[in-house]
């Protein structure tokens, strides 16, 4: 393994940042490219075909261009329906991004749990699977949320959002049979923990978080385990779509770590 081979996260946004903050941890040195979709966000009001189509093109091109030595896909949408079709045509590692209903199930007091998502992703058989698997006798409660992607870009943009849009979550997901008793809440989307404290204030004391970063990040960490990293030039961020709207995340790449910016 070239030790200056990157790894590769890709989401359609900034969602992603929230892995990589975690993968900073354990992988300090590792070169990485992160890929944003900004042209195709948001993914969760897509169809399945679109999204499909959309990430392994994006993926295929950014694998023959780059040859990372693993790709993640940093985004729940994109993985409940293409991680599949990926890893079927490419030939590299992928760990995808799935809907952390196992640690929930094993978090919550009152049995209901609460999953905030976009609508393409609460929609998914996956999501049906990991419910029967890992939440069997418990109450899942999802809510599409979309909106809560444009706030989190909003706010890692240095802006304000609208604050009304985090109440309409909690309320969303308090609202249905047994909403009243959730204590869990799974934010099944990578964007999504850049705004949890505001979601936290939302919905009030007595309400834990879950989410996947650190769990991706630890899987990572396990497949590229005995490899050697070298940085050879500063990360990179890549992005497509407007390159003005992409330049007002300059400064938010940065504490990340992407000190270069390109569009694909």
């Amino acid at each position: 393994m070239d030790p200056a081979a990157p790894i590769l996260l890709f989401d359609s946004g900034v969602g992603g940042l929230t892995v990589l903050a975690e993968l900073r941890k354990l992988l300090p040195q590792a070169p990485v490219i992160y890929a944003a979709d900004t042209a195709g966000l948001p993914y969760g009001e897509k169809t399945e075909a679109e999204i499909a189509a959309r990430v392994a093109g994006l993926l295929g091109r950014l694998g023959e261009r780059y040859r990372p030595r693993l790709i993640t896909i940093a985004c729940n949408t994109a993985s409940t329906i293409a991680l599949g079709m990926v890893r079927d045509v490419l030939h590299v590692p992928i760990v995808g991004t799935v809907p952390a209903i196992k640690p929930a199930a094993t978090l919550t007091q009152t049995g209901s749990i609460g999953l905030l998502g976009t609508a393409a992703t609460i929609r998914q058989g996956y999501v049906d699977r990991l419910e029967a698997e890992f939440a069997n006798g418990k109450r899942l409660i999802r809510h599409a949320a979309p909106e809560l992607v444009e706030a989190a870009e909003i706010m890692l943009r240095g802006g304000s959002p609208d604050g009304s849009v985090f109440v309409a979550a909690a309320q969303g997901l308090r609202a249905q049979p047994g909403g009243e008793e959730i204590d869990t809440v799974v934010l099944a989307c990578t964007h999504f923990p850049l705004v949890e404290g505001e979601l936290s204030d939302a919905f009030g004391p007595g309400v834990t978080f879950v989410h996947g970063a650190e769990g991706i990040a630890r899987r990572i960490e396990f497949l590229t385990r005995g490899q050697g990293f070298e940085r050879e030039v500063p990360d990179l961020a890549l992005f497509t779509g407007d390159a003005a709207q992409f330049s007002q995340l300059t400064e938010a790449l940065g504490r990340y770590g992407l000190e270069r910016t390109e569009s694909i």
